[in-house]
């Protein structure tokens, strides 16, 4: 059985989006889609003010960095760092082994992106089980998924997406997926 970890990648600041696009699209072109599952953009809202009307944007939480589930073995490493706009794994020391990030930390990470889309309402829930959705918030955008579960009093759903050709299951606030 493979171990998938999740690790921190550096990158130049601004280029998450085009980065993590290269990587999927490299990973798929290379045919290591079970070694390198998921490539994450944490996101927050912010709130802009452009010609005195207020944007919602969603921009980076941690500019400059992107969390990736890899296995990182044999040409999988090498491959991540030679994409353009890469700048290294994080690690311990300089050039130093990629040190995957601690389960409570993936946690905190991922649910801190639930937290930034606080769009929860006392609303009734919208979804039933079994229903087809879309992502239209958070780093699976455009995703599309089943509703498996619906978490009330959370009022969050658990969605499977097919991510590379597999099933991720994966909790989202009603506010982050709409029925297709």
């Amino acid at each position: 059985m493979s171990e998938l970890k999740w690790y921190v990648l550096k990158a130049i600041s601004g280029q998450e989006n085009k980065v993590k696009n290269y990587i999927e699209t490299e990973i798929k072109r290379l045919g290591f889609e079970q070694y390198v599952t998921q490539v994450v953009i944490p996101m927050e809202k912010v709130i802009q003010l452009r010609n005195g009307k207020k944007v919602p944007k969603e921009r980076p939480y941690y500019p400059g960095y992107l969390m990736v589930e890899a296995e990182l073995m044999g040409e999988i490493p090498h491959v991540i760092k030679n994409i353009p706009g890469v700048i290294s794994f994080l690690s311990l020391t300089k050039g130093g082994d990629p040190v995957p990030m601690r389960k409570s930390e993936v946690n905190r990470m991922l649910g801190r992106m639930d937290e930034l889309s606080e769009f929860a309402s006392d609303a009734e829930i919208p979804f039933i089980v079994g229903e087809n959705v879309k992502v239209i918030d958070g780093p699976f955008n455009g995703f599309n998924g089943t509703v498996e579960k619906i978490l009330e009093d959370k009022k969050k759903v658990e969605v499977s997406v097919l991510i590379f050709g597999r099933k991720t299951p994966m909790e989202l606030s009603f506010g982050q997926v709409e029925k297709v």
